[in-house]
């Protein structure tokens, strides 16, 4: 059973930074890609980044690219979302999710940015940016 648990989150002034962080435990962290979703309030969960289990690949939505940066280190068992120049809209529940990568038949990164690829997830930590 893999789980999730996102750390980090908080609240931050316009232009501020953050950095989120995805703890994985119960399996090999290093055979999942990850991913950052979002969800604000009365709005659907969107996609934010993914990386691919080998950090080789990387893919940003366009309302995060040139502010956020999604990375992840397996010694760690870990993945991150650096966050910068933070916005008013980009307050909302952060979540990190996980899904087998390696070994699979193979999907383009751009695939990971759809809710359907992942099939573990955390519970969320909440960002907010005051204006």
């Amino acid at each position: 059973q893999v789980q999730l648990e996102e750390s980090g989150g908080g609240w931050v002034q316009t232009g501020g930074s953050l950095r989120l962080s995805c703890a994985v435990s119960g399996h090999a962290f290093s055979s999942y890609a990850v991913g950052w979703f979002r969800q604000a309030p009365g709005k659907d969960r969107e996609f934010g980044a993914a990386i691919s289990w080998s950090g080789g690949n990387t893919f940003h939505a366009g309302s995060v690219t040139g502010r956020f940066s999604i990375s992840s280190n397996n010694a760690e068992n870990t993945g991150y979302l650096h966050m910068n120049s933070l916005k008013p809209e980009d307050t909302a529940v952060y979540y990190c999710a996980a899904t087998q990568q390696r070994g699979t038949y193979y999907k383009p990164i751009n695939y990971y940015t759809a809710l359907s690829a992942y099939d573990n997830w955390g519970q969320g930590t909440q960002v907010t940016v005051s204006s």
